[in-house]
């Protein structure tokens, strides 16, 4: 298994739930110490993974990334393309640098991951990708153009990739998160510092306002649950999709 942002968040707990399942995970994050923190948890629960520092947006990390888990481990089954970011502000605040950043992180960094994944899927046989998009793609708020359409233009990467490899036995589908309670989103309402249990109250009360249906900010280990679903071979039939998982964000029409 191969996850790409697993220092934090959603990456963190898919990397975690995968090696309990009795997946040989190979992560990758930029952030080295938080890195070498999760291969410490994962194995000290008598998992197996290896971190390995690569930046998604470097063609030449990426591809090393790819290299050093064939590797370690000899064969590729599972990819989860999970890695991003978000910067909010006015569209017409964003610096092109700034636009570009965000584009190439969650979206070329996607391109790039499954440019040098498939190859190795093909030659084993087949495979299952799951990537990251948001219920952002369907529904979303001000400050987010370049978020949005980056997880947007994910969707159409996945159904056109779907297409391109079905006969080659891999499957690929996009999920879908609503707001969860990582750092990412911690990181962008600019409350990195404040400590958890202040940040929780006040997400808390934030969420039932803000947040429709369930009215609660999403688990990491939800998603990264039901990263595992898509990721497995219970639904072989399933490919191309968008599955969303909000806690009911995007059935809300006001």
């Amino acid at each position: 298994v191969m996850i790409t942002g697993a220092t934090s968040g959603i990456g963190r707990a898919a990397a975690v739930a995968f090696a309990a399942e009795g997946g040989k995970v190979a992560f990758c994050g930029r952030r080295e110490v938080l890195g070498q923190e999760v291969e410490r948890q994962i194995r000290a629960a008598g998992g197996d993974a290896t971190y390995i520092r690569a930046d998604v947006r470097v063609e030449s990390q990426v591809a090393a990334f790819v290299d050093q888990t064939m590797s370690t481990y000899g064969g590729l089954d599972v990819a989860f393309n999970n890695a991003g970011i978000t910067l909010e502000k006015p569209l017409h605040e964003y610096s092109a640098a700034e636009f570009d950043d965000v584009l190439n992180t969650n979206l070329r960094g996607v391109f790039l991951a499954m440019k040098y994944q498939i190859p190795h899927m093909i030659a084993g046989g087949g495979g299952t990708i799951v990537v990251t998009s948001s219920s952002n793609a369907i529904s979303t708020t001000e400050k987010r153009s370049a978020y949005t359409a980056s997880k947007r233009a994910l969707v159409g990467l996945v159904q056109a990739a779907a297409v391109d490899y079905a006969d080659q036995g891999i499957r690929i589908n996009a999920l879908l998160p609503g707001t969860t309670d990582t750092a990412l989103v911690r990181r962008a309402a600019g409350m990195e510092g404040m400590p958890d249990f202040a940040w929780e109250l006040l997400v808390g009360q934030w969420a039932k306002s803000h947040v429709p249906g369930l009215k609660r900010l999403a688990r990491p280990e939800e998603i990264a649950a039901f990263a595992l679903v898509l990721a497995s071979s219970d639904h072989p039939y399933m490919t191309g999709a968008q599955m969303v998982l909000d806690g009911g964000k995007t059935a809300h029409g006001g």
